[in-house]
């Protein structure tokens, strides 16, 4: 099998074993996780992060922010699955006895911060890897960010510090689902054409499909190289709620999950489908 089909199955897998454990909480933002699940496959087991799942502060590994701290969930699925700790820890998710909330906590193993306010986990990324650099640190910083997130003031200006600084060991993937809480970007606030704002920044910009494991690979094939000066974004489109229709392309599922049997069952079948058709 082929490294693109291992990580296709590997992404259907972390998908299906996320959505269960939000039902089984009956909480958690499902289509924000299913939208990047791809990205962070590819990051996580397709060789790109150097990290350690014995020893999570191992000080050589590169360091994943996630900024977007709503999608938690896919984040802590993808920790148990590498083996940060058991997974059957995942059932305490979003329950009193565990140690796994809605939004993203630091004493999870393989957490760097805690998240959820949009803007901040972004900037101490960049601040990470400036500190990497005046230390002379080789390893790499890579942050998720939403493009709700990008709507935020503080966004931009650690854009244009980072650009300022010359980090480029920062990676800045941009989830570019097109979906904020309560409707899409372009009707709230239009962010278009966001390749040409960064770039504007100072930043090497990557424009790829999010669900294609092939531009994904590719795009993250020369990062450790630092073929530039510059930090890099990559914008990845990506459809919120990847994998199940039934919560796609619809702004008010955000944070939903569903609890009626008959929605869960529709999930999962579009689940199974979704992964069926790719084979």
């Amino acid at each position: 099998m082929s490294k693109i089909n291992l990580l296709e199955s590997k992404a259907h897998q972390l998908r299906k074993d996320m959505f269960e454990m939000c039902v089984n909480a009956g909480h958690g933002h499902i289509s924000s996780g299913l939208s990047c699940t791809d990205i962070l496959t590819s990051l996580f087991y397709g060789g790109h992060l150097k990290h350690l799942p014995e020893h999570p502060n191992w000080e050589k590994r590169d360091r994943f922010f996630l900024s977007k701290g709503h999608c938690a969930v896919i984040l802590y699925t993808i920790l148990a699955d590498r083996g940060y700790f058991e997974k059957n820890e995942l059932n305490n998710f979003s329950q009193r006895q565990g140690k796994f909330s809605i939004h993203l906590q630091k004493d999870v193993p393989g957490a760097e911060i805690s998240a959820g306010s949009l803007g901040h986990g972004f900037g101490i990324a960049v601040g990470s890897a400036l500190t990497a650099k005046l230390n002379r640190e080789l390893h790499l910083t890579y942050t998720l960010i939403g493009d709700g997130e990008v709507y935020e003031g503080s966004i931009w200006e650690a854009a244009m510090f980072a650009a300022h600084h010359k980090l480029n060991n920062l990676v800045a993937i941009l989830d570019r689902n097109y979906q904020c809480t309560l409707d899409f970007t372009e009707n709230l606030l239009k962010l278009e054409p966001l390749g040409d704002k960064w770039e504007s920044f100072g930043w090497r910009v990557k424009r790829i499909d999010g669900h294609n494991f092939n531009e994904i690979e590719e795009a993250f094939a020369d990062i450790r190289r630092r073929p530039t000066d510059k930090p890099t974004v990559i914008i990845a489109d990506t459809i919120k709620g990847k994998g199940i229709d039934y919560l796609s392309h619809k702004p008010l599922c955000h944070g939903r999950t569903p609890k009626k049997q008959e929605e869960i069952d529709i999930c999962r079948k579009q689940l199974e489908e979704a992964e069926d058709n790719e084979r």
